[in-house]
């Protein structure tokens, strides 16, 4: 496989936030709750350390190709 189509496939990796947090009914609720966070809250809160450990997977895999 070359660099090219490896890195086409990992940048389908940056598209799971976006997905996970595009439809709000998904998250749109209340319960379960986390340490006092509504489910609304904390669903979205959790994507940021998640993003940020995709979008670092991505450029490692980008600088090695």
């Amino acid at each position: 496989m070359t660099g090219f189509s490896v890195m086409k496939y990992l940048n389908f990796l940056l598209a799971l936030p976006f997905l996970g947090l595009l439809w709000t009914p998904l998250y749109n609720r209340h319960d379960p709750v986390l340490w006092g966070f509504p489910f609304f809250y904390w669903y979205q809160f959790a994507w940021v350390p998640v993003t940020s450990v995709l979008i670092w997977i991505v450029w490692k895999k980008g600088q090695s190709t």
